[in-house]
Protein backbone atom coordinates (compact mmCIF):
# COMPACT_ATOMS: atom_id res chain seq x y z
CA UNK A 1 0.00 0.00 0.00
CA UNK A 2 2.66 2.33 0.59
CA UNK A 3 4.10 2.40 -2.80
CA UNK A 4 0.60 2.92 -4.20
CA UNK A 5 0.48 6.10 -2.13
CA UNK A 6 4.09 7.25 -3.01
CA UNK A 7 2.86 6.60 -6.89
CA UNK A 8 -0.11 8.91 -6.09
CA UNK A 9 1.80 11.19 -4.76
CA UNK A 10 4.34 11.62 -7.56
CA UNK A 11 1.14 11.42 -10.00
CA UNK A 12 -0.34 14.49 -8.02
CA UNK A 13 3.01 16.43 -8.57
CA UNK A 14 3.27 15.61 -12.33
CA UNK A 15 -0.54 17.02 -12.20
CA UNK A 16 0.45 20.20 -10.36
CA UNK A 17 3.51 21.08 -12.79
CA UNK A 18 1.38 20.18 -15.97
CA UNK A 19 -1.40 22.41 -14.94
CA UNK A 20 0.98 25.44 -13.74
CA UNK A 21 3.55 24.95 -16.83
CA UNK A 22 -0.03 25.66 -18.90
CA UNK A 23 -0.92 28.64 -16.94
CA UNK A 24 1.74 29.94 -17.41
CA UNK A 25 2.48 29.47 -21.24
CA UNK A 26 -0.71 30.73 -21.53
CA UNK A 27 -0.30 34.21 -19.65
CA UNK A 28 2.76 34.91 -21.69
CA UNK A 29 0.79 34.46 -25.33
CA UNK A 30 -0.71 37.66 -26.64
CA UNK A 31 -4.44 38.32 -25.87
CA UNK A 32 -4.92 39.01 -29.95
CA UNK A 33 -3.60 35.64 -30.35
CA UNK A 34 -6.64 34.40 -28.66
CA UNK A 35 -8.75 35.98 -31.19
CA UNK A 36 -7.04 35.66 -34.14
CA UNK A 37 -7.08 31.40 -33.86
CA UNK A 38 -10.71 31.50 -33.06
CA UNK A 39 -10.55 30.25 -29.19
CA UNK A 40 -11.87 31.16 -26.33
CA UNK A 41 -10.16 34.59 -24.64
CA UNK A 42 -6.80 34.82 -22.72
CA UNK A 43 -8.63 35.56 -19.39
CA UNK A 44 -11.02 32.84 -19.80
CA UNK A 45 -8.12 30.37 -20.19
CA UNK A 46 -6.23 32.01 -17.09
CA UNK A 47 -9.16 31.64 -15.14
CA UNK A 48 -9.84 27.79 -16.13
CA UNK A 49 -6.27 27.13 -15.64
CA UNK A 50 -5.51 28.70 -12.59
CA UNK A 51 -8.51 27.05 -11.11
CA UNK A 52 -7.23 23.77 -11.90
CA UNK A 53 -3.84 24.56 -10.61
CA UNK A 54 -5.40 25.44 -7.60
CA UNK A 55 -7.60 22.18 -7.55
CA UNK A 56 -4.41 20.14 -7.88
CA UNK A 57 -2.89 21.60 -5.10
CA UNK A 58 -5.94 21.09 -2.49
CA UNK A 59 -7.61 17.95 -3.48
CA UNK A 60 -6.47 14.36 -3.53
CA UNK A 61 -5.73 12.61 -7.35
CA UNK A 62 -8.46 10.44 -6.31
CA UNK A 63 -11.26 13.10 -6.62
CA UNK A 64 -13.32 13.77 -9.55
CA UNK A 65 -12.26 17.53 -9.20
CA UNK A 66 -8.34 17.57 -10.68
CA UNK A 67 -9.24 15.11 -13.45
CA UNK A 68 -11.86 17.71 -14.81
CA UNK A 69 -8.79 20.26 -13.92
CA UNK A 70 -6.36 17.85 -16.36
CA UNK A 71 -9.12 17.40 -18.94
CA UNK A 72 -8.95 21.46 -19.05
CA UNK A 73 -5.07 21.78 -18.99
CA UNK A 74 -5.16 18.72 -21.84
CA UNK A 75 -7.49 20.82 -24.13
CA UNK A 76 -5.22 23.84 -24.08
CA UNK A 77 -2.17 21.85 -24.42
CA UNK A 78 -3.60 20.25 -27.30
CA UNK A 79 -5.72 22.92 -29.31
CA UNK A 80 -5.24 26.13 -28.05
CA UNK A 81 -1.45 25.86 -27.61
CA UNK A 82 0.08 24.65 -30.76
CA UNK A 83 -2.83 27.93 -32.74
CA UNK A 84 -1.48 30.30 -30.42
CA UNK A 85 2.39 28.82 -31.80
CA UNK A 86 1.70 28.93 -35.14
CA UNK A 87 1.16 32.79 -35.50
CA UNK A 88 4.12 35.10 -36.25
CA UNK A 89 6.37 35.34 -33.08
CA UNK A 90 4.63 32.13 -31.67
CA UNK A 91 1.90 34.51 -29.93
CA UNK A 92 4.28 35.49 -27.19
CA UNK A 93 4.52 38.77 -25.42
CA UNK A 94 7.86 40.03 -27.06
CA UNK A 95 8.75 43.66 -27.57
CA UNK A 96 11.42 43.51 -30.40
CA UNK A 97 9.45 44.50 -32.87
CA UNK A 98 9.52 48.32 -33.79
CA UNK A 99 6.90 50.93 -33.09
CA UNK A 100 5.30 50.46 -36.22
CA UNK A 101 4.44 47.05 -35.81
CA UNK A 102 0.92 45.32 -35.76
CA UNK A 103 -0.45 42.17 -34.27
CA UNK A 104 0.19 40.44 -37.29
CA UNK A 105 3.49 41.75 -38.77
CA UNK A 106 5.06 45.26 -39.61
CA UNK A 107 2.66 48.04 -40.43
CA UNK A 108 4.15 49.48 -43.65
CA UNK A 109 1.15 52.68 -44.58
CA UNK A 110 -0.53 50.31 -47.59
CA UNK A 111 2.73 50.72 -49.39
Amino acid sequence: MQGFAGFMWLLSIALILFSGFALIDAATRREDGYRATGKQSKPFWLIILGLAFVVNLIFNILSFLPIIGLVATIVYMVDVRPALRALPGGGRNNRRGSSSDGPYGPYNGGR
